[in-house]
């Protein structure tokens, strides 16, 4: 099973609505095959590793590691249940239920119901938290929130601002940090911004020192109108602005109306559950990691904490977590918190 882990991590950010999933096929103690799910609409992890098995005879007598409870149903791809029944696999050993409404155990009850021996839950914990933005989606009804930002050493999050000075953002960080920062955008579906940081530091927020597909861009505005040169705006990428008024939009960005200024975060994360985005990063402002964190709206926080000083400026947000994970660079060091306990 850790072996599937290995192999379903090896796709991440690619297969997103679906999940990443992974499988090893296993005859007398020795791998025969292994795959795992590239991208949505190609074969699934199972189909993948019964692609590598040499002499397929061999099936009958094996077994299969799969991360992700078998599909059940038909999509894109015909379902994995039916065909590990139909192979004649002896034993089927699952990572976690799938707990998606299309499957939700209809899976493990078909395998069961054919005779063939389910051996579920295999590392649960491991498999759900590979899969945690997939679970997020399908069980909380909103994407997974990563909070993220970086501090001064004296608490600050951004420099006096100069209005006569063009948009740019004041570097607490160093390139290590900011070329981690586009590896997690890749992993990540979407990415938010309030309409500051859009007007402050004019981002592009793509994933240019990295490699993999660009997340969506969120903006969250107060104002009614934003000028078009942002590179947000006018850059071809996708865009979503939520507003106040009325909705237009271009080729490249949306806009869509808030309809209640206090309830705005639940509506944008409603919106986003309904077009299937299932993570967001959230790099600020400060006010909008505010609300998210007020609102107890996070799964994870990311916080660089670099040794510059600034002596004055916007403070930087507060949060309380438990700590799972912390690393140092030459210019800040980086803590990873989550809400609860998770050991």
């Amino acid at each position: 099973m850790k072996r599937a882990l290995d192999l379903a991590s090896m796709a991440g950010g690619m297969t997103r609505p679906n999940p990443l999933v992974g499988a090893v096929i296993v005859h007398n103690d020795r791998v025969i095959g292994e795959g795992f799910h590239t991208r949505a609409g190609e074969p699934h992890a199972e189909v993948e590793a019964l692609r590598r098995v040499a002499d397929i005879s061999m099936l009958r007598d094996s077994d299969i590691y799969v991360t992700l409870e078998p599909c059940s149903h038909h999509g894109k791809t015909p379902p994995c249940a039916e065909m590990i029944i139909r192979e004649g696999f002896r034993r089927v050993i699952v990572g976690t239920p799938d707990t998606s409404s299309k499957v939700s155990g209809r899976g493990i009850d078909i395998l069961r119901r054919s005779g063939c021996e389910v051996v579920s839950p295999v590392l649960n914990d491991r498999c759900r938290h590979i899969n945690r933005r997939f679970f997020s989606h399908h069980e909380k009804g909103r994407p997974y929130i990563v909070l993220k930002w970086a501090t001064t050493a004296d608490g600050f999050f951004d420099a006096e601002r100069d209005p006569g000075k063009p948009a740019g953002p004041h570097w607490i960080t160093g390139m290590e940090e900011r070329i981690l920062v586009h590896k997690w955008r890749s992993e990540e579906h979407s990415v938010m911004i309030g309409e500051n940081t859009l007007c402050n530091d004019d981002p592009s927020l793509d994933v240019r020192y990295w490699s993999g597909i660009n997340p969506v861009r969120i903006v969250i505005s107060d104002s009614q109108q934003l000028p078009d040169g942002y590179r947000l705006l006018s850059d071809g990428g996708h865009t979503l602005v939520f507003r106040p008024g009325h909705t237009t939009s271009s080729a490249n960005v949306e806009y869509i109306s808030i309809t209640d200024r206090n309830k705005a975060l639940h509506q944008v994360l409603a919106e986003l559950h309904h077009r299937e985005i299932q993570s967001v990063l959230v790099e600020g402002g400060a006010s909008l990691l505010a609300q998210f964190i007020s609102m107890g709206l996070w799964d994870e926080a990311r916080v660089f904490t670099g040794r510059a000083i600034f002596g004055t400026g916007l403070p930087a947000p507060l949060i309380e977590g438990y700590p799972v994970d912390s690393l140092e660079f030459s210019e800040s060091r980086l803590d990873i918190l989550v809400p609860r306990r998770i050991f």
